[in-house]
């Protein structure tokens, strides 16, 4: 039997009703009622990013439509949790809730900051209190326990070092920290000669810890510079396929003198046209 909410209901209410009748045990769809936290958190984290692609596109058509599958994920969460007993969208909406007007006295309360400099400062004060509320309940080991794992690599360095430059454990300018990553990359260049991939593995991670550090202290975000890079490298990759394909050739059939001229042909273009 059909049980689809009607077209007319509340967009957030038909989407609520619909992630239910899918979770359905009777008559549901087999694949989402397979699903768990773990299984979805991938869809997730890839919707997120699809987000991120739309808004860097400058889509806004695009934006709408990923932004309701990110919503999705929330719902579906949700319900998941629901069935648990452990909460329901609508507890999620509220703790939202509460958390912006906590998090915002100087809108919702009596205090006020000059600008957005002072206001990230006591943001950033609100949070280290929320935290070593938590903490009071759950002892966490380290200061660094709740940054969660989750995150990208390179996002999840910068707010590991951020938390620990906060009790003086950092450097304090930026050429120290290049200079650490001259050390680095010698290191890494010496275990290149070795092989230990092991190794190899240990010293290029601390070359991108580093890279990360660089970033935060130009305050500059690794993640948005790396995908710069990679849309970059596309760009390039791209001119040096239609230079080919102008000569009825594919990448396959140059070689890598000749790509390594097409791209310079291109990076120069690109510098002429800024």
């Amino acid at each position: 039997m059909n049980r689809s909410p009607p077209d007319d209901a509340d967009p957030l209410d038909r989407l609520l009703a619909i992630m239910a009748r899918l979770r359905d045990p009777q008559g549901g769809c087999p694949w989402d009622l397979e699903q768990s936290f773990a299984t979805i958190a991938p869809y997730t984290v890839e919707e997120a990013y699809e987000v991120a692609d739309a808004i860097e596109r400058g889509d806004l058509g695009e934006l709408r439509d990923e932004l309701g599958d990110l919503l999705l994920q929330v719902v579906f969460h949700s319900r998941m949790a629901e069935e648990q007993g452990a909460f329901a969208f609508d507890d999620v909406a509220q703790a939202i809730c509460e958390k912006m007007i906590r998090r915002h006295p100087h809108v919702f309360g009596e205090a006020s900051h000059r600008d957005s400099a002072a206001q990230t400062v006591a943001w950033e004060a609100i949070k280290a209190d929320e935290r070593a509320q938590k903490a009071k309940a759950a002892e966490p080991a380290s200061l660094l326990d709740d940054v969660p794992v989750g995150l990208p690599a390179l996002t999840r360095a910068v707010k590991l070092a951020k938390r620990a430059a906060r009790v003086g454990f950092t450097w304090t300018e930026a050429s120290e920290v290049m200079a650490k990553l001259r050390e680095e990359v010698e290191e890494l260049d010496r275990e290149v000669a070795v092989g230990d991939m092991a190794r190899l593995r240990d010293e290029l991670g601390d070359v991108l810890f580093v890279c990360a550090n660089i970033g935060r202290m130009l305050d500059i975000d690794p993640e948005d510079a790396l995908r710069g890079a990679n849309a970059k490298f596309m760009r390039r990759f791209n001119a040096i396929e239609r230079a080919l394909a102008a000569d009825g050739r594919t990448p396959e059939q140059s070689d890598l003198a000749e790509m390594d001229g097409l791209w310079n042909a291109a990076k120069a273009a690109e510098r002429q046209s800024d």
